[in-house]
């Protein structure tokens, strides 16, 4: 079912189904509630879901401002208070679980799921760097030198031309957030995780590599990983029938939390 409720100000988007114990599921960057539907179903067999759409994406409208991870945690805080929710369990899938991991690091959570989530910064090449800070060179010349509109155009096109799909097809606000948000690095609150954790990874994730996966199992103190070969970065659609019987056991298993 479709709800509403006000929070900081916005008119968030979300799924309200099922009955039994609460459990959030956010979903991932460039994504929405319904994309995360057949995860949505499988929990509502034994939890009550509430299935956000993050402000920027689906039915939710864009922050006000250029947020980072820290305002998304603030906002399904709120979210939870307003809603009256005790101690949910959570679910989060890529930039989902950024929120996750933080909201769980500072409030009483029944337990974690993470799914091919992000959090750890990734480890890059000299190349990359070097691209980088040339583009910031490059970027700091057209200013430099260029009438203000016409290097601001320039400056536009060439990142467009050498940006990630998500960043591109995001609005300039967007934008923003995307960039401060991926350079986020949440591992120094991983070991604050208390909840039980439960990692479910595809082990040809490229966004938020098996690497990822084994640093958080390691930091986190009551988790565990299950892989699947074969599968990417949406490993619950690439093997269905695996990632939902792994679900329901974690979800209906009776944890120390």
């Amino acid at each position: 079912m479709d709800k509403y409720a006000d929070i900081k100000g916005l008119r968030l988007h979300y799924q309200d189904v099922g009955s039994g114990n609460p459990l959030i599921i956010m979903h991932g960057w460039g994504c929405n509630a319904t994309t995360v539907a057949s995860i949505t179903a499988i929990a509502a067999e034994t939890h009550h879901v509430y299935a956000v759409d993050f402000p920027g994406f689906g039915q939710t409208p864009e922050p006000p401002a250029v947020w980072g991870v820290e305002d998304y945690t603030q906002f399904i805080e709120e979210f939870v208070r307003t809603l009256g929710i005790e101690k949910p369990a959570l679910l989060g899938h890529s930039f989902g679980g950024r929120v996750g991991i933080l909201y769980a690091s500072r409030n009483a959570t029944d337990r974690l799921i993470l799914v091919d989530a992000a959090g750890v910064k990734p480890r890059r090449p000299l190349k990359y760097y070097l691209k980088v800070y040339s583009f910031k060179t490059v970027k700091w010349l057209a200013r430099t030198f260029m009438p203000r509109e016409k290097a601001e155009a320039w400056i536009a096109k060439k990142r467009n031309k050498s940006g990630s799909s998500d960043y591109n097809n995001a609005t300039p606000r967007m934008k923003s957030i995307l960039s401060k948000c991926v350079n986020e690095d949440l591992t120094p609150v991983l070991p604050s995780v208390k909840a039980p954790t439960l990692l479910i990874w595809g082990e040809n994730d490229t966004a938020t590599p098996m690497r990822d996966a084994r640093i958080m199992e390691r930091l986190i103190p009551d988790t565990g990983l299950v892989s699947f070969p074969g599968c990417g970065h949406y490993s619950f659609l690439d093997n269905p029938g695996q990632f939902a019987a792994v679900l329901r056991s974690f979800l209906t298993a009776k944890l120390n939390s």
